[in-house]
């Protein structure tokens, strides 16, 4: 998300709660999230190396700090599993077969496939696509952030005290609106009848699909740029890409302010993976 990108690793002071009746609030301590390891993989079990938890203990700050962490592992591991299948099904030239812009002479999804890989489809947008898609994940953070539309769900902000990777619900804009949008998460309701052992469940095999997704999508990336990546590093379908995956913004944009001086102060590395040029 957005904001992830500017949010350096907090240092946070433990809050003074005072939950609301009907609140769900929880204290995320060092034991919780030692029994979550084992759980989540008995053989690797807790692992810190970074020393974050016993940092959080001297400062008598766990709740807040690894609510922080564990609500970020959660959302980047979400997004992670999109890109993991978003950027196998680009490699294979699937895409909608309507138009992408109107006018005289419209894009079609079919010519942003048509550019290449995932990376160089992404530069092939239009301007204002790109912006608009940015935009849209910037209100989808923003709303995610806001304590009163957690509230009205029962939760609180996950370092709060609130259950970390909760979205809340759109249900305030439909009472507004009278119409959709539908809720980001489960938005037909499938799960809310499943019994809370199986969620919790369904929870611990999210997490660990999220690191792996995690570790796929830094794989195909690598693999794109010219870097032996056992196992991917010779699959065909995986086609190289010569631009800079963590730059939003490419020449073709430099419509936008800041994007011509953006790209200008960008460090020169030249050829690191010649056999892409």
């Amino acid at each position: 998300m957005l904001s992830s990108l500017f949010v350096a690793a907090p240092s946070f002071v433990t809050p003074q709660l005072t939950p609301r009746s009907g609140m769900n609030v929880r204290m995320e301590t060092a034991a919780s999230l030692e029994a979550l390891a084992k759980e989540l993989n008995p053989k690797v079990g807790f692992y810190d190396p970074l020393g974050i938890v016993k940092k959080a203990k001297e400062d008598n700050a766990e709740m807040a700090t690894l609510g922080w962490y564990r609500h970020a592992e959660i959302k980047h591991g979400r997004v992670a599993m999109a890109a993991f299948v978003g950027f196998i099904v680009q490699s294979n030239g699937i895409y909608f077969p309507w138009a992408l812009t109107g006018g005289d002479s419209p894009i079609s999804f079919a010519d942003i496939s048509a550019a290449g890989g995932p990376g160089d489809q992404w530069d092939a947008l239009p301007t204002a696509a790109k912006v608009q898609i940015l935009v849209f994940v910037g209100l989808l953070e923003f709303w995610s952030e806001l304590t009163p539309m957690l509230e009205k769900g029962g939760e609180k902000h996950y370092v709060y005290g609130g259950k970390p990777g909760y979205f809340p619900s759109f249900q305030p804009l439909r009472d507004d609106l009278g119409q959709p949008p539908l809720d980001l998460w489960d938005p037909f309701g499938f799960t809310k009848k499943m019994p809370a052992e199986r969620k919790e469940k369904a929870l611990r095999a999210e997490i660990n699909n999220g690191r792996l997704a995690m570790i796929g999508i830094f794989g195909f990336i690598s693999a794109s740029k010219g870097l032996m990546v056992p196992g991917l590093d010779s699959i065909e379908g995986i086609k190289p890409y010569a631009g800079e995956y963590m730059a939003p913004f490419a020449a073709s944009d430099a419509s936008l302010p800041f994007v011509s001086d953006m790209l200008a102060s960008a460090p020169k590395f030249g050829n690191l993976v010649p056999n892409l040029y």
